[in-house]
């Protein structure tokens, strides 16, 4: 029996990305955060003989690893990799489901994970098995969507379905913070874990605009408790109204935020800093500084 909340229908999640690669996907957002993923391994000194794609929803980020030059194998792993229209000719490619990994532990020097990492119901479970499949000091890089994503959009639905319908339906998933994110690294044992993001910031010509390219990423509502009742025409007309009286720029265009938070963690080695342990400094920080020690009075003195 699952214990952990089942978020998203993974099954759909699935079907609305076949369905995207048919239509021709956007992969704008994609291919900028692939890039970063290159320019961020660029800074690791190192070399890494076998990496996972694990998830991302094109071949953008195996390119990347291609072209860095530091890796050698890269097995892309997804629960569409048997879609030769997912994977280049010569690559290697397995399909998983991203909760349930089929890696022996020590396996792997490197995971990558693009924009796809989001829509996992157990995050933290996932993130144990990749930190167990990494060998002694390999390393996990994934990009996800953050909490900030597409906040004009929820914010918009969410006026307009209270003043048509009397309620609110869940249409936009409640991605994590990054601080959250950083928690769950440490919880699931990575050694230096670090997190951080970036907001890129879109402009559409209208909010139907914003929805097309999100059908055509596989990035629509497929979260377990949305509405199955259609979209109704002044529901979506009013929402469309409110995005535009609240985030248009003066030449008329909307605004849309998409947050993306990087993550970054190590299986831990011996050869990996470690902070001292407390009362261990042999050195007092006035004498660093140059500069004249101070005592503050303790309660008690005179």
């Amino acid at each position: 029996m699952s214990v952990h909340p089942l978020i998203f229908d993974r099954r759909l999640l699935h079907a609305r990305r076949a369905r995207a690669a048919a239509l021709g996907p956007s992969t704008f957002l994609i291919e900028r955060v692939a890039q970063d993923l290159a320019d961020r391994l660029a800074t690791v000194l190192r070399r890494f003989d076998c990496a996972v794609d694990l998830g991302t929803p094109t071949d953008a980020a195996r390119r990347s690893l291609a072209a860095s030059g530091k890796v050698g194998s890269v097995i892309a792993a997804d629960a569409l990799a048997g879609d030769r229209s997912f994977r280049g000719p010569q690559e290697l490619a397995v399909a998983v489901d991203e909760e349930a990994l089929p890696f022996r532990d020590g396996s792997l020097d490197l995971v990558v994970s693009v924009l796809a990492l989001q829509f996992v119901n157990d995050l933290p479970g996932t993130l144990i098995q990749i930190r167990r499949a990494l060998k002694a000091d390999g390393l996990l890089l994934a990009a996800l969507i953050g909490g900030d994503t597409l906040g004009e959009l929820r914010q918009a639905f969410a006026a307009a379905e209270a003043e048509v319908e009397d309620g609110v339906s869940p249409r936009i998933a409640p991605f994590a913070d990054v601080r959250d994110l950083g928690a769950l690294l440490q919880r699931a044992g990575f050694a230096l874990p670090v997190t951080d993001s970036d907001r890129i910031t879109v402009r559409y010509a209208s909010p139907l605009a914003l929805m097309h390219d999100l059908r055509h990423m596989g990035a629509t509502n497929a979260l377990r408790e949305r509405s199955r009742s259609p979209l109704k025409r002044a529901t979506l007309a009013r929402m469309m109204e409110i995005y535009a009286e609240r985030f248009s720029d003066p030449d008329g265009r909307i605004r849309a935020t998409m947050e993306v938070v990087w993550l970054s963690g190590w299986a831990p080695h011996a050869s990996q800093q470690r902070p001292l342990a407390p009362g261990s400094g042999r050195q007092r920080l006035a004498d660093a500084l140059g500069t004249r020690e101070i005592r503050l009075p303790r309660d008690g003195d005179q």
